[in-house]
C-alpha cells in the first residue's frame, strides 16, 4: 500500500519567522512533500483591498529561503499556498522573484516553478452575473449584485487541489500558489498519488497550521504526516510537543462553522465519526471522515472594497462616574457630531473601541458585565478625504473630554488624552466579497505559468 509523508513547518509562512530547527529534525526524515500556507483572511480586508503583504518581506525570504534550500537538497517538492497573506497576482509574482533570488544566492541545481493566479478581473465577475450567474452569500450575506462589485477594489478566488495538481503533473518542483484552501495544498500531491479526496482533504484540515494541532501550544514549529490507506499519523517535531487525541480533535473542528465539516470546492469533508488514537509518545492517528461530493462545483470568492480614509486618536478614562456612564458621554459626544458633520453613517464613521470592556468581542462576549476602574478607548474616524477624517477624530474624542454626564459637578475634564496628536492610520477596507459562484470547471478561475529556474535565471517555458 502507497505511503506518503508531508512535513509542515508553519501555519502562516512568514507572519512570524518559522523555528529552523523543528524544520531540519523533519527534512532529516526526508518528507515527500514539504508544504505551508503563506495567507488568510484573518487580518481582515485590507491588505487584499490595498494588495499590501502583512509579513515582512525580510521574515517572507527567511521562511521560503531555509524551506526551499531543504526542499531541493532532499529532492521534495514544495508548495507553498496564499502566497503573501493574500494570494493576489502581486503576492504570487513576490514570491517567485524571491524564490528566483535565493535560488541565485545559493547556485540550487535547476527546478520547474509553477506560479497559479487567483486573482480575478472584477468585469468579468460584472459581466457573469448580468449573464445571469449568481454570486451566492456565505452566512447570511445576500447575493451580490452590480453594486456589491462597483464598491469592490480586489477580488481573489478560493482554489481546491485541483490546479495545483495540474501543476504537479507537470512536473512542478516548486509550486506558489494564490489565494487556496488551507486544506488543498495538501490535498493535491495526495490525490495526485491516488489517495482518496477523503483522506487527502482531511490530511490538510488536520495538518495546516503546523504545531497548532500539537501541545503543549508552541507556533511555528513543524509537524509530520504519515499518510497510508484512509488513516493519517500526525506527529510534532518539537523535542517538546507531542500530537495527542485532544490537540489534534480539537484542531479538526477549529475555525469550523460546523465543527464536523470542512467545504472545498466540490464538497466537504464529513469528520463527525472520525476517531484520534495515541499510537506513540509524540503521534496520534486519526481515521474515519468521509469526502461528500457536491452535485455542482462553486469557488468562494474573497473581495475587498475601499471605505475611506482612517483616522485615530486614543483616550483614557479613569473617573468612575464617566466610566459608569459611558454609553450616555459616547451618545452626547456623537451628538455634537451630528450637529457638525450630520448623522453618523452619513457620508463618515465614527468608532469607540473600548478596551476594558468588550472591544474585542463586543455583544458576542460571554463574561458578565464587568465594572473596570480604567478604560482606554481608541476613537476610529473613516471619511474619503483624510482631512476630513481628521477634524472628525479630533472632535469625536475631544467631546469626551467634555462629556455633560449627571451627577459631574467639576470642570476639569473626565477624559485623559494621550496626545492631541491625531495618528494617520491605513485606509479603512471592508469585506464586500464572502460568496461562492459556480463553475462548470474548478480550474476556470485560476490561471497557471511555469518557469525553468536555473541559478537564478528564470524563463518562461509552456
Amino acid at each position: 500500500m502507497t505511503v506518503k509523508t508531508i512535513l509542515c513547518p508553519t501555519g502562516h509562512l512568514s507572519f512570524t519567522p518559522l523555528e529552523k530547527g523543528s524544520f531540519l529534525l523533519g527534512c532529516a526524515e526526508r518528507p515527500d512533500y514539504i508544504i505551508a500556507d503563506a495567507g488568510s483572511c484573518d487580518m481582515g480586508p485590507r491588505p487584499l483591498g490595498a494588495d499590501q503583504h502583512v509579513s515582512l518581506e525580510a521574515w517572507q525570504r527567511h521562511d521560503l529561503e531555509v524551506m526551499l534550500v531543504e526542499a531541493r537538497r532532499i529532492g521534495a517538492p514544495m508548495i507553498i499556498g496564499s502566497a503573501s497573506d493574500t494570494g493576489t497576482d502581486r503576492g504570487v509574482d513576490q514570491f517567485v522573484r524571491l524564490i528566483q533570488e535565493i535560488a541565485a544566492e545559493h547556485r540550487l541545481p535547476p527546478f520547474r516553478l509553477a506560479a497559479i493566479h487567483a486573482e480575478q478581473d472584477i468585469e468579468d465577475l460584472k459581466r457573469r452575473v448580468r449573464a445571469g450567474a449568481r454570486i451566492e452569500g456565505l452566512d447570511g450575506r445576500t447575493d451580490a449584485d452590480i453594486a456589491t462589485l462597483d464598491r469592490t477594489s480586489r477580488v481573489v478566488a478560493v482554489m481546491n487541489a485541483d490546479p495545483i495538481r495540474a501543476a504537479l503533473r507537470a512536473r512542478a518542483d516548486v509550486v506558489i500558489a494564490g489565494r487556496s484552501s488551507d486544506c488543498a495544498i495538501f490535498a493535491a500531491p495526495l490525490l495526485e498519488d491516488g489517495f482518496s479526496p477523503a483522506i487527502a482533504y482531511y490530511t490538510g484540515k488536520l495538518m495546516e497550521c503546523a504545531s497548532f494541532c500539537a501541545e503543549p501550544y508552541m507556533g511555528k514549529e513543524s509537524i509530520w504526516g504519515r499518510v497510508e490507506g484512509e488513516i493519517v499519523d500526525v506527529t510534532a517535531m518539537h523535542p517538546g510537543q507531542r500530537c495527542t487525541p485532544a490537540s489534534i480533535a480539537s484542531h479538526a473542528m477549529y475555525e469550523r462553522t460546523n465543527p464536523f465539516r470542512e467545504y472545498v470546492a466540490g464538497g466537504y469533508v464529513d469528520m463527525t465519526n472520525c476517531r484520534y488514537e495515541q499510537i506513540g509518545p509524540k503521534t496520534t492517528r486519526a481515521s474515519g471522515q468521509v469526502f461528500v461530493p457536491s452535485p455542482t462545483c462553486k469557488v468562494k470568492l474573497e473581495g475587498s472594497g475601499l471605505v475611506g480614509q482612517r483616522r485615530v486618536a486614543i483616550v483614557g478614562i479613569r473617573d468612575p462616574n464617566t466610566i459608569r456612564l459611558i454609553d450616555k458621554a459616547i451618545d452626547w459626544a456623537k451628538g455634537k457630531l451630528a450637529e457638525r458633520f450630520g448623522p453618523v453613517g452619513e457620508g463618515y464613521q465614527v468608532f469607540y473601541h473600548l478596551y476594558g470592556r468588550g472591544a474585542v468581542m463586543r455583544e458576542l462576549d460571554p463574561a458578565p458585565a464587568m465594572a473596570p476602574h480604567e478604560l482606554g478607548i481608541v476613537v476610529e474616524a473613516v471619511h474619503k478625504d483624510g482631512r476630513k477624517a481628521e477634524e472628525i477624530c479630533a472632535l469625536a474624542a475631544r467631546n469626551l473630554f467634555y462629556a455633560r454626564l449627571p451627577e459631574t459637578k467639576g470642570t476639569a475634564g473626565a477624559a485623559a488624552l494621550m496626545s492631541d496628536e491625531i495618528l494617520i492610520g491605513e485606509p479603512g477596507y471592508e469585506w464586500t466579497l464572502n460568496h461562492t459562484i459556480e463553475v462548470k470547471d474548478a480550474m476556470e478561475l485560476f490561471r497557471t505559468r511555469h518557469f525553468s529556474v536555473d541559478s537564478g535565471r528564470i524563463r518562461e517555458v509552456a
